[in-house]
């Protein structure tokens, strides 16, 4: 099972999450198995997100996608977003 972590900055994380939101149906059609978004302590609009996908392709796939890029620029993302892509090796 592979994993999709993006940290970025947004200019309003109220903003941000109905874009985030909305886009789960397209994320899911392209292989996400779910998420689970992160704020950081000291700044709200400091976001870290953990998708869960079904490979490494279809999230690579993602992530470059037009449609991805345009949500991602309309939601008010500031700057370039970290992104790594993982795979678990153990559950605690």
């Amino acid at each position: 099972m592979a994993h999709l972590i993006v940290h970025h900055k947004v200019e309003n994380f109220a903003k941000w999450k109905p874009f985030f939101d909305d886009h789960a149906s397209y994320r899911k059609e392209n292989g996400s198995l779910g998420s689970k978004v992160f704020q950081s302590s000291n700044d709200p609009n400091e976001v870290f997100v953990l998708l869960e996908w079904d490979n490494v392709t279809n999230a690579n796939r993602f992530i470059q996608s037009d449609q991805t890029k345009s949500v991602m620029k309309e939601a008010g993302v500031v700057g370039i977003p970290s992104i790594y892509f993982v795979e678990e090796i153990t559950k605690v």
